[in-house]
């Protein structure tokens, strides 16, 4: 059981109190959202921008994940030692410098020891450390506040609210993009980061920990190897993470241009905007969606299975139907997958989760998702200059179906369900 250092006693007793809860974790990430995906749509052109290679552009995109891979559990621990809000606090705001560093790169020449590749890659790293923190954080306190008979609800309001912000800020990065330049863009990514921080800071609560035994990070590998269905939530999160946020959002902006995609007067970069918010738009949605749908089942997993073959027949018209029409379609399909996949999984490890390791393990489902998301932008961008958008995102296509016969074999049968008898409850 957990507590909340404001107004004192045990937060998950009471509706009101979750509720309370997680509408300041939606009003914080929301904002965090906005910032993020301002800057977006403009990261992927910088090969033209500032002249340099796709490899290395790929690597900028990847880099703030890359360095989340290695933070997730650490943060993990420190929230479940120190509490969740001087953490999240510290993590929004490097969220919010995150975006100055970008326009610093534009203009690399005030940054005398780093040429412009190297100040945007140093400035996702902050991004990556601060979005470690909000991240792991955002799940440990929403999983730490709720039962397992509410706990799908309160995990899809939350991951709706964390990305709601993201495809508002795709539309307004693309739009300031093509109208008034990428320092814009930028400079709006970072005051709606740091008023993320500011809303955070004035009303986030401290879900304190107990005193109670907990393991350490070295015993996260034997806790994976010791159940499997911690390693499929794990594997589907990388997978639809890699594709998603790996190959879709890194290669979107120039399939777009490839295929002569414009909407209205906008450009390959602001039509791509808009694509891409129609994808996180319905991912959204579905999300508030679906994650109240899991609380009424014996076995949250069952919703995966559709979800899957859902995100894949996204990829697929992608692949065969390179057209406006067809591209906003499939977008929206795989934002469907996406929202299917994400809360009935997340839940469903807060479910099994040890209750004094929650933070770690919700490191651990980030650490497969940021594995995918980091390689995506590594392999898609070359990937694509070799065989082409159809062959790739027929690949993709089959990797979901391998995803779909790992869920199947392994999280469903009643040896795989999780009954809420069986997890401790706050109530």
């Amino acid at each position: 059981m957990s507590g909340v250092d404001s107004g004192g006693g045990d937060v998950a007793g009471t509706d009101h109190s979750v509720r309370y809860v997680a509408g300041a974790l939606v009003a914080g990430v929301f904002f965090g959202g906005v910032g993020g995906g301002v800057a977006f749509p403009t990261l992927p052109a910088l090969g033209d921008v500032l002249g340099i290679s796709a490899l290395l552009v790929g690597l900028i995109l990847s880099t703030n994940r890359i360095v989340r891979l290695v933070v997730n559990t650490p943060a993990g621990q420190i929230l479940d030692r120190v509490g969740t809000r001087r953490p999240m606090l510290a993590g929004f705001f490097l969220q919010g410098l995150a975006p100055f560093g970008y326009v610093l790169g534009l203009n690399a020449a005030l940054v005398p020891l780093l040429d412009a590749g190297g100040v945007f890659l140093l400035s996702r790293a902050v991004w990556g450390v601060g979005s470690a923190f909000v991240f792991v954080g955002a799940f440990s306190t929403i999983t730490r506040v709720t039962n397992p008979d509410n706990r799908g609800t309160w995990v899809g309001y939350m991951r709706g609210g964390q990305s709601l912000g993201f495809p508002a800020g795709l539309v307004l990065g693309g739009l300031l993009a093509d109208t008034l330049g990428y320092t814009a863009a930028f400079l709006v990514a970072g005051g709606a980061g740091l008023f993320a921080f500011a809303v955070a800071f004035v009303v986030l609560p401290n879900i304190r920990p107990d005193a109670g035994e907990r393991s350490g990070l070295t015993d996260l590998p034997r806790m994976v190897r010791a159940d499997v269905r911690i390693f499929t939530v794990g594997a589907v999160n990388f997978t639809v993470r890699l594709l998603f946020a790996g190959v879709l959002l890194s290669t979107v902006v120039l399939y777009a241009e490839a295929n002569a995609i414009e909407i209205a007067f906008l450009s390959g970069a602001g039509a791509s905007g808009i694509v891409m918010a129609v994808g996180v738009l319905f991912s959204s949605v579905t999300t508030v969606i679906v994650g109240s749908v899991s609380d009424r089942l014996s076995n949250r997993a069952l919703l995966t299975l559709p979800a899957l073959a859902v995100f894949g027949s996204g990829f697929g018209l992608l692949a065969l139907v390179p057209t406006l029409p067809s591209t906003l379609a499939g977008v929206a399909l795989i934002g469907i997958g996406v929202g299917g996949t994400n809360p009935p999984l997340l839940a469903y490890l807060g479910d099994i989760s040890p209750a004094d390791d929650t933070g770690k393990l919700g490191g651990v489902y980030n650490v497969f998702g940021d594995l995918g998301s980091s390689a995506g932008p590594l392999i898609a961008l070359p990937l694509a200059n070799v065989v082409g958008f159809t062959v790739e995102y027929l690949l993709c296509v089959a990797l979901v179906v391998l995803a779909g016969v790992l869920v199947a074999a392994t999280l469903f049968g009643e040896e795989a369900t999780v009954s809420s008898a069986a997890v401790p409850s706050d109530d």
